[in-house]
């Protein structure tokens, strides 16, 4: 009997044992990268509510605010 059956055979298995690796490297990479897209919309509508809410309150502060009083010119005596 010859050994090259078993050589090809340990080299297939060895390579689905690399692809079967890489797959699930892959596939938490993929989950991962999710995840964090998943963070940064939630960051970024948080962000968005509270810049929406601090110009809302400026709006009120400024409409609720008196208006400033014109400044009077004054005459410049002459000297």
């Amino acid at each position: 009997m010859s050994k090259f059956p078993t050589r090809i055979s340990a080299a297939r298995r060895n390579a689905e044992a690399l692809l079967s690796r890489k797959t699930t490297q892959e596939s938490t990479l993929k989950l991962e990268q999710e995840r964090e897209r998943d963070a940064m919309g939630e960051k970024t509508a948080r962000l968005r509510a509270l810049r929406l809410a601090k110009e809302e309150a400026d709006r009120e502060a400024a409409a609720s605010a008196p208006a400033p009083r014109p400044k009077r010119a004054t005459r410049r005596k002459d000297s």
